[in-house]
This record gives C-alpha cells, sequence and structure tokens, in this order.
C-alpha cells in the first residue's frame, strides 16, 4: 500500500458527497430560500480572547437582526482562532446591510467545494527499504509533525491507523476528538488518530433541514461513508490522523480551518477545489483562500489540488501565492491485462484484476442502433460525442453505457464495451454495468487517459480509443461475440513512463497568470489506499483511485518529512525547496510527457517545477523565501488599498509607496504573461546549505528571449546569507507569440536549484501616422 510514514499525526476535516447538497439545495422551495448562509470575514483578530470575540459578533449581528435572540437563531459559527468572522442564515437584504457594517471586509455567500478526486512511495524514493539516509529515515518516519486533512472523514478501523510503537500526543495539540454516529472519540482517536471533528451547520441550514442519513449514505460523526478522506489520510501519513469533518460548504470549511490553527496542526492538505479562484475585490474570495491565507501566516503549509479539469488550459484551481498547489502524475507502474476475444485475438488493457478468468463470456455494445456497418463512412457531429475511427471500422458513441439501466437484460451476465469521455463517465459507466448484473466492463478512454479510474470491486478493464474500435470492429463482424477477461499482471520500471494525468489541471493561471501554477507534481494516477468497509468491525480494504487528490496527500506528507527536518523553515521555503528540486525528467531519466489531446512534453504549466523529489528537496542549497509582508505586497499589486489590507493581519504592513510589480514576489519561479520588449524582475536566495558557498547561473533562455542575471555568481559566507539579483528578459520576437520555456538555474558543485521560467511576448501595435 502507499503509506508513508508511521510517525506524523494526521488531521482530518470532513466533507459530505457532492450530490447530496446539489439534489437538496435544489429542491428548495422560495420560502425556505429567502436566508441562506453567508460568511461574515472581518480580517484579523482584534482579541485574542475567544469569547469576547465570539460576543462582538453577536452584537454586530444584532445591530441588524434587532435582537440577541435573531442572533444567537441565525448565527451557525464564530470564526475566532485564526481570523475573525462568522457564518450566518441572512436573507439578501440583512446581508447587504451587515456588509455596510464598519468592521465588515466581506460579506459573501457560502459556496460548494468539490472533492478532487503501494508503489507511489518507492517510486519517489522514501520506501523503507531505501537507504537509510534517504528523508523518511533521516527525520524519523516525521514523528510528532501533525498533519491536518480538509476532506470527507475517515474510518478508524483500517489498520493504516494505529498508533502502535508510537509515543504520547505532543503536548501542543489543543485540539479533541468529537464522538458522533458509529465513530465513539475514546474508542476510535488515539496516538496517531490524534483528533476528530465534523462541521455541518452550514450544509444544514443550506439545504434547510437535518442531514437525512438514511436517505443518503453519510454518518453525522467524524466516520467516512464517501471513502475519499480515509483514502487520502492513507496516503498522507500511513498510519496516521486527525479528524475533523465539514460538509464541502464555504462556512464548514472556513471553520476547519479555524479550528486547525488553534488546535496546532503543521501541515494542512486540501483536496478541494471552488470556482472563484482569485483573491480580490473583482472575484470574491472563499474560505480556502481566506482560511490558507491565515493559515500561513501562523507558519502552517497548506498543500491543495490543483484539480481534475485537464488536460485544457487554464483549469488550475487553488492558485494564491501562499498555497502549494499540485499537479497529479503516474508512477512508473502498471498493470497489463489481457483481453482474449472470440477469434483468438489478445489486446491488453489496463486493470486490476485478481484471481481466475473469468472464462469466455457474451461480449455486448450497449446502445446497438449507434453501430454502424464496418464499411459506412459518417461525417464526424461533436453534438453527438460521434469519433470516426480509421476506414473500415465501425463508429463508435462516446458515453454510450450512460443509458444502461438495472433492468437492462441486455448486459446481464455479459461484459459491456463502453466508450466514455472522462473520469466522472468512466466510474459511472462501470457502476450502471454492474447494477445491471453485468459480469465486466471494457472502458474505452482517451489514449491519455487510460489512468481514470473504475470502480474497484469489480471487473474493468480500460483501453485506448483505438483498442476499443478494434473490439468493436470484433463484435460488428460476427453474430456472437464472446469475451475472455484474464487477471492482471504487475510491471514496474522501464519502459513504463511518467505522465502528468490526463485528468490534472494545467495553468497558466487564469486570474493570476504571473503565478505560476501548479507548483510541483505528485503520484495521482492509480493510488493504493485505504477505503471504508460495508462493515463496521472490519478492518478498511484499501482501492485504486485518480485525481489531484491524491497526488495532494503525497505533497502533504513531505512537506511533514521537511517540517520535521527543518521546523524554523517558513511555508515559503518549503514550498521553494519543493519547486526547485523537482525532476523534470523521470527517475530513470526519460522525458515527462503530459497526457492529453495530443500527448506531449510536460512543462511548467502541467507540472510546475516537475515531479516531486522528496530527497533532494531536503537538502535545496538556497530558498526563495517569503512572508506576510510579501503576501501583502502581492494584494496591493492587485487593487488592495492600505484599508483594506490592515483588516487580513495583525501585523502592521503596508503598501509600498511608488510602482510595485507583481514580477518582484519572490516565488521560486518566474512567469512572464505579456513581456514588451524587455522587462526586469528582483528575486532573492536565502543560503540553507554550507556557510561558506559559490554558485554560479545556468540559464536556459525561452525561445525568442534573451536573458541576463546580474550578479551571475553568489557568494554566502558567515555573514552574507541573503543575496537579492536581477533578472533581464527581452523579447527578439517581432510578432505575439504563445509560451516558450526555459530555467535559471544556480548551481555550486552540489546542488542545483532550478526555477521554472515561462514567457509569452505580446508586441504593441503601432500604427503610420496618414499625414
Amino acid at each position: 500500500m502507499s503509506s508513508l510514514h508511521h510517525g506524523s499525526l494526521i488531521l482530518i476535516f470532513l466533507a459530505s458527497f457532492i450530490l447530496i447538497l446539489n439534489e437538496k439545495v435544489s429542491s428548495v422551495s422560495p420560502a425556505q430560500a429567502k436566508s441562506k448562509v453567508h460568511i461574515v470575514y472581518l480580517g484579523k483578530r482584534q482579541h485574542h480572547d475567544p469569547e469576547f470575540i465570539t460576543n462582538t459578533h453577536h452584537e454586530m449581528l444584532t445591530t441588524v437582526l434587532g435582537s440577541k435572540e435573531a442572533s444567537v437563531d441565525s448565527m451557525l459559527y464564530s470564526y475566532r482562532h485564526g481570523f475573525s468572522g462568522f457564518a450566518a442564515k441572512l436573507t439578501e437584504a440583512q446581508a447587504q446591510a451587515v456588509s455596510e457594517l464598519p468592521d465588515v471586509v466581506q460579506v459573501m455567500p457560502s459556496r460548494l467545494h468539490k472533492l478532487k478526486t503501494t508503489r507511489s512511495w518507492d517510486y519517489l524514493g522514501l520506501s523503507s527499504s531505501h537507504s537509510s539516509t534517504n528523508l523518511l529515515h533521516e527525520t524519523n518516519m516525521g514523528d510528532g509533525i501533525i498533519i491536518g486533512l480538509l476532506d470527507s472523514g475517515i474510518w478508524p478501523e483500517s489498520k493504516v491507523f494505529s498508533d502502535k510503537g508510537l509515543g504520547p500526543i505532543p503536548s501542543r495539540w489543543k485540539g479533541g476528538c468529537s464522538s458522533g454516529q458509529s465513530f465513539n472519540a475514546t474508542k476510535h482517536c488515539n496516538r496517531k488518530l490524534i483528533g476528530a471533528r465534523y462541521f455541518l451547520k452550514g450544509l444544514e441550514a443550506e439545504i434547510g433541514e437535518p442531514l437525512n442519513t438514511t436517505e443518503y449514505l453519510e454518518y453525522l460523526s467524524p466516520r467516512d461513508a464517501l471513502g475519499h478522506g480515509t483514502h487520502t489520510s492513507s496516503i498522507a501519513g500511513g498510519s496516521p490522523v486527525v479528524n475533523a469533518s465539514y460538509y464541502g460548504l464555504d462556512a464548514d470549511i472556513l471553520k476547519a480551518f479555524d479550528k486547525a490553527i488553534h488546535d496546532g496542526v503543521d501541515v494542512l492538505s486540501v483536496s478541494l477545489g471552488s470556482d472563484d479562484i482569485l483573491f480580490t475585490e473583482i472575484i470574491k474570495p472563499d474560505s480556502i483562500l481566506i482560511g490558507s491565507f491565515h493559515a500561513v501566516a501562523q507558519g502552517i503549509s497548506v498543500v491543495c489540488a490543483a484539480g481534475n479539469g485537464g488536460p485544457s488550459a487554464q483549469t488550475v484551481e487553488n492558485t494564491a501565492p501562499w498555497i502549494l498547489t499540485v499537479a497529479a502524475s503516474s508512477i512508473d507502474r502498471s498493470f497489463p491485462t489481457p483481453i482474449t476475444l472470440g477469434n483468438n485475438r489478445t489486446v491488453m488493457g489496463q486493470a486490476m484484476l485478481i484471481g481466475n478468468h473469468t472464462g469466455f463470456a457474451s461480449l455486448v455494445y450497449p446502445d446497438d442502433p449507434h453501430l454502424q456497418s464496418p464499411r459506412a463512412l459518417f461525417i464526424p457531429c461533436p453534438a453527438l460525442s460521434l469519433r470516426i475511427p480509421p476506414l473500415g471500422r465501425p463508429t463508435f458513441k462516446i458515453d454510450n453505457c450512460l443509458s444502461i439501466s438495472p433492468n437492462d437484460t441486455s448486459v446481464a451476465g455479459k461484459v459491456a464495451l463502453c466508450f466514455t469521455s472522462g473520469t466522472v463517465e468512466t466510474e459511472f459507466s462501470a457502476s450502471f454495468v454492474k447494477e445491471a448484473r453485468g459480469l465486466g466492463v471494457i472502458i474505452a478512454a482517451n489514449s491519455g487517459n487510460t489512468q481514470a479510474s473504475c470502480i474497484s470491486d469489480f471487473p474493468c478493464i480500460k483501453v485506448s480509443y483505438e483498442t476499443g474500435s478494434q473490439i468493436l470492429h470484433y463484435i460488428s463482424s460476427t453474430r456472437h461475440p464472446h469475451v475472455r477477461l484474464s487477471p492482471s499482471k504487475t510491471h514496474v520500471g522501464k519502459p513504463v513512463p511518467t505522465n502528468v494525468a490526463y485528468f490534472s489541471s494545467r495553468g497558466p493561471s487564469f486570474p493570476s497568470p504571473a503565478v505560476l501554477k501548479p507548483d510541483i507534481a505528485g503520484p495521482g494516477a492509480q493510488i493504493v489506499g485505504a477505503v471504508p468497509s460495508s462493515d463496521l468491525k472490519k478492518n478498511t480494504e484499501f482501492a485504486f483511485h485518480s485525481g489531484t487528490s491524491m497526488a495532494t496527500p503525497h505533497i502533504a506528507g513531505i512537506v511533514a518529512l521537511l517540517k520535521s527536518l527543518h521546523p524554523h523553515w517558513s511555508p515559503a521555503a518549503i514550498k521553494s525547496a519543493i519547486v526547485t528540486t523537482g525532476w523534470t525528467t523521470d527517475p530513470s531519466g526519460e522525458p515527462i510527457f503530459a497526457e492529453g489531446d495530443p500527448t506531449k512534453l510536460a512543462d511548467p504549466f502541467d507540472f510546475g517545477g516537475g515531479i516531486v523529489n522528496p530527497n533532494r528537496a531536503a537538502d535545496p542549497g538556497l530558498v526563495y523565501d517569503m512572508g506576510t509582508a510579501d503576501y501583502i505586497h502581492y494584494l496591493c499589486t492587485l487593487g488592495y488599498n492600505n484599508s483594506a489590507i490592515f483588516q487580513f493581519t495583525e501585523q502592521s504592513i503596508r503598501c509600498p509607496t511608488g510602482e510595485h510589480s507583481i514580477l518582484d514576489l519572490n516565488l521560486p519561479s518566474i512567469t512572464i504573461p505579456s513581456l514588451q520588449n524587455s522587462t526586469s524582475l528582483t528575486r532573492n536566495v536565502t543560503n540553507v546549505g554550507a556557510v561558506n558557498s559559490t554558485y554560479k547561473a545556468s540559464i536556459i533562455s525561452p525561445a525568442g528571449t534573451t536573458i541576463t542575471v546580474k550578479p551571475d555568481t553568489l557568494i554566502f559566507n558567515s555573514t552574507i546569507k541573503t543575496v537579492t539579483f536581477s533578472v533581464t528578459v527581452s523579447s527578439i520576437q517581432q510578432v505575439n507569440t504563445g509560451y516558450s520555456f526555459g530555467s535559471l538555474t544556480w548551481i555550486d558543485g552540489v546542488h542545483a536549484v532550478r526555477s521554472p521560467i515561462s514567457v509569452r511576448t505580446m508586441i504593441k501595435e503601432s500604427y503610420a501616422n496618414d499625414s
């Protein structure tokens, strides 16, 4: 399995299944919809007494609602630890009135967030079988570091959450463990799973009634019904977890952040995303942006999923510069699975089938009216989702299995061939075939997306569209098509390539294109982890899942190890160490590709600094460090003034006078979205290696540009620990271009501190004077 370290402690915040809220909210009547959950954000804490803060929140709400009783009835949460604010049920008019009060920074409706849903640690060089000098051993498996996960809960019976061999809970831990439905705090929390909380007031207020756990598979407790949180937490900490739970609504998520800051976590892993991804007055901030800002200001690293909107550009989420945003990659493992057709031809797919082969069974292509003669040729019609294979093969319909009903007798006892358009459609297609009592399913997906997850307890083999078309040709050429599905084999190492996963969201960042996102990629395709059992008395079983949700806890686990090794490093320093040491080829030296339409060589918009390399990140040589002041200056470049900035932090930080460029933000990367002739920017690096060190610049200029660095040699000693340098990028293009990529690497003979560079030339048009 993919457990990492036995020593780290984990915190999880529970999220409900996305479909619950979608369905329930859509059924709320107009009368019920008059009051909705709103978040009133007040910025920094004005007092250190939590009870005093809560009282001021009630006083503020009372001025609008008219009575203390109405305030108590309306307020769901008081945020009083990492920042100040509250969540309350308000009408639009009441929300407007609250927004006009003098101390209010922002009032925003609470929105829904989506979950961004072994061999991986061996692949990264962190298993116990690797060198005794690797990061895992150097940090005693991250002993004493507390990881918080905002996710769908935990299945505490799993052996991966055992506290066997662990010492006492760290004295700095201020959290607790909440009992609830099928979850006993005394029984289920231990020295590994040191805390568990769940937050659902926001969800229940939004749907207008208590959550019906009979109608919807869920627990009113930290227990995980969905399985997402159990899987991600078993990746991040192996045998660990602190579980608090929220239900996917802004108000509940923000409370989870608030409590995590109070409880004393070191790292937060957030496998969630939203559509509003910029912290500005134009696009309203959300709970992840606000909560993560205050967490990082308290020294807590926040690791977030990039999203599963790939392979399209500008789909990356969680784009704030203080967040470590994670893309998903594959690992050097495959599961070749033979598919033997009735004509004795065998093709290969990917699956995790164990046991005996199925024997020859009937093979069916659901939705037969769309199966055309092998000789027919039709014009492509995107609206009908039709794909045209090579001449001589039948046309197939995308997502042909989504119309299968549980009573579909044409599928019962047979293997179905399904063509799918994406990850969700793959999961639904397999589920529908299973519900119709099918024997198994062959999923044909885009050739760059054969890693899409199937359901774990049903024979499901993935093939490319090309292979699926070959199978369909066989079906159309015989009256009684048959197929045999054989057990999978496991292949590790060469020639299995490392790719950025098809589904992984891509840059550039739409709201803030000068900030490179994603930051780094980690294993997120076909990752094994713990999942809930249908029997509460049984240990959790294991299953393979794919998504940036799976990549995020890998990086969070590595951050925890780095935090253990370097306890005084800031979140920015840890992020820099990870970004500047990433693999840009796979561990065996082969190129890394980005799956897509078509597949291409990966670039920084696919994987940021590369594939995470934890052992090199432990000793990066130099780091690009930042603190709250730098993030405040970033907000200044977005148009925030001193009055607004004052609300964000307890520190007396103001916007700098004069012009200030977002390009000067001390990121471990350089992204210039609109280069006109020439531009200069500054960076500073801090030496975290040998005291006396000399680094020289090695530059790979993006195509169509020239780059100069001054100085091009950095000298550090006992008195010089931080050095500032300038970078000038000039265009030699005469026309507008797309992005091109390069790098700046500081080399001292031991370390190679690499910053990815992304540049797009945008030449201003000039017009001659007619007169």
